[in-house]
């Protein structure tokens, strides 16, 4: 197979490009990651916005962002082990 990738309307993609891509896209999914957390904490920990947070605020942030970010992971995780499962499966079912 072709070490080079094709893109409609682009033909052939420089490898050196396609990582570059792929590391843009990462970081994009990461910063909408962060803005969702934020959002979600935001609304659930915030009642009143002022000069600074209260503790009660500040332990409700750290919590609900430990959480999001437990869950994510756990996502992930689950991810990757369903990735890897499949290919033997796939494999199993073609013999």
């Amino acid at each position: 197979m072709d070490s080079s990738s094709s893109v409609p309307g682009l033909g052939s993609v420089d490898p050196q490009l396609q990582h570059f891509i792929e590391v843009e896209t990462q970081k994009q999914r990461f910063q909408q990651l962060v803005h969702q957390m934020i959002e979600l904490c935001w609304e659930k920990c915030m009642d009143k916005p002022g000069p600074k947070l209260d503790n009660q605020a500040e332990t409700c942030f750290m919590n609900c962002m430990e959480h999001f970010i437990d869950t994510s992971q756990f996502i992930l995780n689950r991810l990757e082990q369903t990735q890897k499962t499949r290919p033997a499966f796939a494999e199993s079912l073609s013999d």
